[in-house]
């Protein structure tokens, strides 16, 4: 299992939200650059940039800030956040994102995102599902869709689609552990797909249980700010 530590950036700045609210935000680096840099230092691998202000201008804001970190690092990066477009994934690719994540995009137009599949391929293409209640959710995470978390996978799966960022946004911030029973049930019914926890993940414990289940991947965001798990603990991960 991949671990795979989060930079979420609003203003240049490394921050974390709680349950995606803008409103309950914290800033922990004014330079995601350096912070990728110690990350790859303490031997990761891969990294999860989310770029928060794209999400809300609906297209990329923050590609300085990703072509900094895969200029002075090797890290493998997938990027979101306002990719709206072909265009703009093909820039996300060119600043130096190995793979982007397609996430409310994948919801509102399926028909589009099964067309970047097709034309970049699903090792370069994620499909963010973000759920509350086994349904996926939407509107920066605010409603919830009629889809379930499962039916949405398949159609993915179905459509060409490889890897999932499914992420609990009702954990997502909390540090109150993630969603092992959503998760045990998902890697039961679609063996297939590949599957990278986010949301809640807090302690080793955590990160075990994840490993239990068969997950490929747990994104580590506010844990790893917060120091309630640390890369020194994390390192037989890595």
């Amino acid at each position: 299992m991949e671990i795979i530590p989060a930079i979420d950036l609003i203003n240049g700045q490394c921050v974390r939200l709680t349950e995606g609210d803008f409103s309950q935000q914290t800033t922990y680096d004014s330079d995601p650059v350096a912070v990728a840099q110690r990350f790859e230092q303490q031997g990761v691998k891969r990294l999860h940039l989310v770029d928060l202000d794209g999400a809300r201008a609906k297209r990329p804001v923050n590609l300085p800030i990703l072509e900094r970190i895969a200029a002075t690092t090797s890290l493998v990066i997938d990027y979101g956040g306002g990719l709206q477009s072909e265009q703009a994934v093909r820039l996300a690719l060119d600043a130096g994102a190995r793979q982007v994540t397609a996430g409310s995009i994948a919801v509102r137009e399926p028909a589009l995102v099964g067309e970047w599949l097709h034309s970049f391929g699903a090792e370069q293409i994620i499909v963010g599902a973000d759920f509350r209640d086994n349904h996926i959710a939407i509107n920066a995470w605010l409603e919830q869709s009629e889809r379930t978390l499962q039916e949405f996978l398949a159609h993915y799966l179905a459509a060409g689609a490889t890897t999932f960022i499914c992420t609990d946004v009702s954990k997502d911030g909390k540090l109150q552990g993630p969603a092992l029973d959503t998760y045990r049930t998902l890697r039961q019914v679609l063996p297939e797909a590949r599957l990278i926890a986010s949301g809640g993940v807090t302690t080793l414990a955590d990160v075990e249980a994840l490993a239990e289940v068969g997950m490929h991947g747990a994104i580590i965001g506010k844990a790893l700010y917060e120091g309630t798990i640390t890369l020194t603990e994390l390192q037989p991960w890595l």
